[in-house]
């Protein structure tokens, strides 16, 4: 259990930082509104930049492990999506909760994660599992999300209206120009490299504290209850079922592959959903409530996991 607290308990403090941020009015919703944009525009462009200029050829051609990490996150997000509309939600709302079903904290919770219980031997596929939840799956869900919030009786021209607003948002721009970068072996310049990073290290903390900020500013509802709960179950038990069953039964990887890509893939909801969420203004409440329960639960799924994987 003590490796899923010390990655955690980090995330817990800064949510509790924001929350107290909240009840003590030291920041108002306009403050939230403008630090989720902060957050949206350009520290998490910057992050996925930089993780994707770091991808190499190598890291790229894991094609199992890659096919078995993202096989679970294309079967939970399509039962989040499923699920949403089952319930009468549209198509951006339920595009909110497949992302929110299906999201790994890979990146602020699951590198430190593998290195403790894996060692370095398991970076690569945690780089991978980032390319796959920050890039694949967040953009997925964004051009979800514009298609339909954007819909004319003319598909020609939605889907134009859909590619330029697409074409303008740099949580496009920044990951695909980071991976061209890195999968042509170009490094990046030093002074390039830390700007982007300085910048970049502040979007997890920043979407955390806007997550507590929220949470005081606007409380979940009893009604929430039941998404809140269909999200955590979907994200700490189907997802990694799903994986495993992919990892071992489909595509026969290595136990040591295998491992990792089941612990990844039950770790608990990401800050990046949110950020989405409350940009668009589609069920940030109940994505808040799902990734502080997720985070909550993850403490015993993820410690129970931990100790049978060994």
């Amino acid at each position: 259990m003590r490796p899923v607290l010390d990655a955690a308990l980090p995330v817990f403090a800064l949510i509790l930082t924001g929350a107290a941020c909240g009840r003590s009015g030291m920041f108002d919703r306009q403050a939230t509104d403008s630090l989720n944009r902060f957050a949206i525009y350009l520290a998490l462009p910057a992050l996925m930049f930089v993780a994707m200029s770091r991808i190499t050829p190598d890291q790229a051609g894991q094609g199992g492990f890659a096919l078995a990490f993202g096989g679970g996150i294309v079967v939970t997000f399509a039962l989040g999506f499923i699920l949403s509309r089952w319930r009468g939600g549209d198509v951006a709302t339920a595009s909110i909760e497949g992302l929110d079903a299906s999201y790994s904290n890979v990146g602020f919770m699951g590198i430190p994660l593998c290195l403790l219980v894996f060692g370095p031997d398991s970076l690569p596929m945690a780089v991978i599992s980032t390319l796959f939840t920050a890039c694949v799956l967040f953009l997925s869900a964004v051009a979800m999300i514009e298609f339909d919030l954007q819909r004319t009786a003319s598909f020609g021209r939605t889907l134009r209206k859909v590619l330029l607003s697409l074409l303008r948002n740099p949580l496009l721009l920044a990951p695909l120009a980071g991976l061209g970068i890195g999968l042509a072996g170009l490094p990046l310049p030093v002074p390039v490299e830390r700007f982007a990073s300085l910048l970049g290290g502040a979007a997890s903390p920043v979407a955390l504290i806007c997550i507590g900020l929220f949470l005081a500013q606007e409380r979940v509802t009893g009604r929430d209850a039941v998404p809140v709960s269909m999200l955590v179950g979907l994200k700490l038990i189907v997802q990694p079922g799903v994986t495993a069953l992919l990892a071992v039964a489909v595509f026969q990887l290595p136990p040591f592959q295998a491992h990792v890509a089941v612990l990844l893939s039950a770790l608990p909801i990401g800050s990046g959903p949110f950020t989405i969420a409350k940009l668009y203004g589609l069920k940030a409440r109940v994505t808040s409530g799902a990734i502080l329960a997720s985070h909550v639960m993850s403490v015993a799924t993820v410690s129970a996991l931990v100790a049978w994987l060994g």
